[in-house]
C-alpha cells in the first residue's frame, strides 16, 4: 500500500509538475506570472482526468480556472476572504488550498464536499449551495472588518458566475453594497449560462457591454489626481463617481447599470487569460470602495466538446476524456426513464389537450425536463435563478386563468417559501408545484438534499402535497389536479424510476387516498410509506418472510390531506406502526400520523423512521439511506426490532394478569 502511493505520487509529480507542488497559496506565490498558464493547463488536465471517473461540476470548475489562480496569486488568503457564488466554480479552489490528493474523494462519503465548506477548510469562508448569496455575505464581512481594530485591511472577494446575478438577493446585495461604507470588490465570473442557456434582459445587457481602452486609461488617471487632490473621500466621493459615470456614459455611448449604483466596474476584460487577470487585480486591490471587475470566461475551457456544447457538460457524468463520450450517450438496452422525464413528457401530453397549461421553471428547464414544454414556445417560461419570483408569477399567471405546473428542485424551492404562502396560498390560486430532486441526493450533498419539503409544506392551510410511489401515479395525480381547486404541491426524487412502461391511461385519482400493497391476516404491524421508498418497504417486508415475521404495507400518498379512514383503521387493527418517507421525520409525514393518532385519542406504538434531525453530507443515495436507517435493511431491521418489542410487551402483561 505505501509503495502504491508512492508510485501514485511519482506519477503526480510527473504529469502535474506544477500543480502537485501546491500544498497552499504559499507555494503558489513563489511561481513567477510566467508560470501561471502552465499551472492552470495542469489544473483543468487534471480536472478532466479526475472528473471522468468520479462526476462532479464539470463545465463551470474548468472556464473559472485561470480567475481563481490569479485571486490566490494575488490576494493573501486565508486573511483575504474569496466568497464564492455556487460552488460549481470552485473545484480549482480546492486544489490550490491542500486538498489536491484528496480531490479524488470529492462528492463521495466522508469525502470532501463538492462544493466550498467552511467546516472542510480555512479557505472556505461561506457555504454556497444555492445561488446569488455571495454578494450579500461578503458585503457583511468586509463591513465587519472596516468596524474591527487592527482588520481594517483585510480585503474581501465576491466571485459570482454561473448566472447568479440575476438572482433577486444579489441584487439585494449590490443595493446595499451601495449604500454602506465599504471595500467589497466584485468579480462577476460571466461566461453566458447558468446550466443551461441564460435567459433575460440583464444577460443580454451583460453580453453587449463594452469599455474602451481609452475610457480605462482616463479613468486611472483621474482617479489618481482626485485621490491626490483629497476630493476622493467619503464626501467627495458621490460626486466623483457621478462624474465617473457622466465620463463613462459619453466614451462608451451607454450607460452601465453596476455603476449606475455607484459601484465602480471594471471591464469587461478575458477571464481566461491569468496574467491579464493578476495585472488587473494588482492594479485595483488597494483601491477603496464597492468595486465590481466583469470577466467572461468560457464554460468548459480547455475541452472543446465542453465548450461547443456547454449545457449537457454542466455536470456530465463519467465520459471518456480521449473520446468525449459521456457514459449515458453509450448506454444502451431499455433504459428505466428518470423521474424527471415521466413528469416533462406527461406535462406536454397534458397541455396538448388543455391550452390553460403553462409550464414554469428556475433556470432548470433542462434538470427538471420541462424543456420538453418547448413545443409550446408561448406556454413555457423559464425565470432565470429566481425561485421565489418563479412562484409569484406563476400565482398571477393563476389568477388571470391559466394552470401553471411550477418545476423547480426542492433544495431550491426553499427560497419560494412565503411566496408559496402570500402569493399562491391565501388566494387559494390553482398552482401546481413540482418538486423535483425530493428527498437525499447523494453526492452533491447537505446544500441539495430535498429533505424539508414535507415538513414546511404540510403546515400551508389549503395545499395538497403528494409524494406519488410510482409513475403511473404521478401522471394520475398531473391529469386529475387539472379538475381541482387550490394549490399542489407533488414531490418526485432524483434518478430513475421504476418501469420503463410509464405511458399508461389517465385514470382519476382522489385526493387523501391511500392504497394497500401487501395484507397478512397474521399481521401485527403496519408500515406506512409515502413517495418511491415504498419499494424499499416491499424488499424489507419480502426479507422478514424468512424469519417466520410479516407486516402490512401502505402505501399513504398523500402528507396531506391524510387518508383519517385508513388511519382510523389502522391504528384499531394493528398493535404497531411504522412510518417510512425520504424527508425529514421532524415535522414531516411521520409527524402528521403522530399528530393525528394523538389529537383522535389512538393509542398504537409508532416508529417512524427517515431524515434524522442532524445534517447528512455527501454520498451515494444508498450509503445515505442505510446511515439514515430506512433503506430495506433498516426498514427490515426497525419491524423486527418493533415485533419483539410487542412480543416482550405481550409477555410482559400475561406475567401481571391476576389469576381468576
Amino acid at each position: 500500500m505505501i509503495q502504491e502511493q508512492k508510485d501514485k505520487t511519482a506519477i503526480g509529480q510527473q504529469q502535474y509538475p506544477l500543480l502537485s507542488g501546491i500544498k497552499s497559496p504559499a507555494d503558489l506565490k513563489k511561481l513567477s506570472i510566467v508560470q501561471l498558464p502552465f499551472l492552470c493547463d495542469e489544473i483543468r488536465e487534471y480536472l478532466i482526468s479526475c472528473l471522468s471517473v468520479n462526476p462532479g461540476h464539470f463545465g463551470s470548475s474548468m472556464g473559472a480556472v485561470d480567475i481563481i489562480v490569479a485571486l490566490h496569486y494575488v490576494f493573501d488568503t486565508p486573511r483575504d476572504r474569496i466568497v464564492f457564488d455556487v460552488g460549481h466554480q470552485a473545484y480549482s479552489h480546492k486544489l490550490l488550498t491542500g486538498r489536491y490528493e484528496a480531490f479524488l474523494t470529492q462528492r463521495k462519503k466522508n469525502g470532501i464536499s463538492g462544493f466550498p465548506f467552511p467546516f472542510e477548510s480555512e479557505y472556505d469562508s461561506f457555504v454556497c449551495g444555492h445561488a446569488g448569496n455571495s454578494i450579500s455575505a461578503a458585503l457583511g464581512m468586509a463591513i465587519a472588518d472596516m468596524n474591527t481594530p487592527g482588520e481594517e485591511n483585510r480585503k474581501t472577494v465576491a466571485l459570482i458566475g454561473d448566472a447568479s446575478i440575476s438572482n433577486g438577493l444579489a441584487f439585494e446585495g449590490l443595493n446595499n453594497a451601495s449604500q454602506n461604507p465599504n471595500n467589497l470588490l466584485i468579480i462577476l465570473n460571466d461566461n453566458e449560462m447558468s446550466i443551461d442557456d441564460n435567459v433575460g434582459a440583464l444577460h443580454r445587457y451583460l453580453s453587449e457591454m463594452s469599455t474602451s481602452a481609452g475610457y480605462n486609461r482616463l479613468r486611472f488617471k483621474l482617479y489618481g489626481l482626485f485621490r491626490k487632490w483629497g476630493l476622493i473621500e467619503d464626501k467627495g466621493k458621490g460626486r466623483v463617481l457621478r462624474f465617473n459615470n457622466a465620463l463613462k456614459s459619453l466614451v462608451a455611448r451607454q450607460q452601465n447599470i453596476f455603476e449606475g449604483l455607484n459601484i465602480r466596474y471594471f471591464g469587461p476584460f478575458n477571464g481566461n487569460d491569468v496574467t491579464k487577470i493578476v495585472k488587473i487585480l494588482q492594479d485595483i486591490k488597494e483601491m477603496k470602495g464597492p468595486r465590481i471587475l466583469h470577466l467572461h470566461t468560457r464554460k468548459g475551457k480547455g475541452f472543446p466538446a465542453a465548450e461547443n456544447n456547454p449545457a449537457p457538460w454542466h455536470a456530465p457524468g463519467k465520459f471518456d476524456p480521449a473520446t468525449a463520450k459521456r457514459l449515458s450517450e453509450t448506454s444502451m438496452g431499455d433504459r428505466l426513464p428518470l423521474w424527471q422525464d415521466v413528469f416533462g413528457n406527461t406535462l406536454v401530453e397534458l397541455a396538448g389537450k388543455n391550452e390553460s397549461i403553462v409550464g414554469i421553471t428556475a433556470a432548470m428547464p433542462t434538470g427538471t425536463s420541462m424543456n420538453k414544454m418547448n413545443c409550446y414556445p408561448n406556454r413555457m417560461f423559464d425565470v432565470g435563478i429566481s425561485e421565489g419570483h418563479a412562484i409569484t408569477f406563476a400565482g398571477g399567471l393563476a389568477a388571470a386563468g391559466k394552470r401553471p405546473f411550477v418545476a423547480i428542485y426542492s433544495s431550491f424551492l426553499q427560497r419560494g417559501f412565503d411566496n408559496i404562502i402570500h402569493d399562491v396560498a391565501i388566494q387559494n390560486l390553482p398552482v401546481t408545484l413540482c418538486i423535483d430532486r425530493a428527498g437525499l441526493v447523494g453526492e452533491d450533498g447537505v446544500t441539495h438534499h430535498g429533505v424539508f419539503d414535507m415538513s414546511y409544506l404540510r403546515i400551508i392551510p389549503g395545499l395538497k402535497v403528494a409524494a406519488p410511489m410510482d409513475c403511473e401515479t404521478l401522471r394520475n395525480i398531473m391529469y386529475s389536479s387539472l379538475d381541482w381547486n387550490g394549490p399542489l404541491a407533488i414531490r418526485y426524487p432524483r434518478g430513475k424510476a421504476d418501469t420503463c412502461i410509464w405511458k399508461t391511461p389517465f385514470a382519476k385519482i382522489e385526493p387523501g387516498r391511500s392504497r394497500k400493497l401487501a395484507e397478512s391476516p397474521d399481521s401485527r404491524i403496519a408500515v406506512l410509506s409515502v413517495g418511491p421508498v415504498g419499494f424499499e418497504v416491499i424488499k424489507a417486508i419480502e426479507r422478514l418472510k424468512s424469519d417466520g415475521l410479516s407486516a402490512d404495507h401502505y402505501d399513504m400518498v398523500w402528507i396531506k390531506p391524510l387518508d383519517t379512514e385508513v388511519l382510523s383503521h389502522v391504528s384499531e387493527r394493528y398493535q404497531g406502526i411504522v412510518t417510512v418517507e425520504d424527508g425529514c421525520v421532524s415535522g414531516g409525514f411521520g409527524s402528521a400520523v403522530d399528530q393525528w393518532l394523538g389529537q383522535n385519542g389512538k393509542t398504537i406504538r409508532v416508529v417512524n423512521l427517515g431524515i434524522p434531525d442532524n445534517w447528512i453530507y455527501q454520498g451515494s443515495v444508498g450509503e445515505l439511506r442505510a446511515d439514515c436507517g430506512f433503506d430495506s435493511n433498516g426498514i427490515h431491521d426497525a419491524i423486527c426490532a418493533l415485533h419483539n418489542e410487542l412480543s416482550q410487551s405481550d409477555c410482559h402483561k400475561n406475567q401481571h394478569t391476576p389469576d381468576l
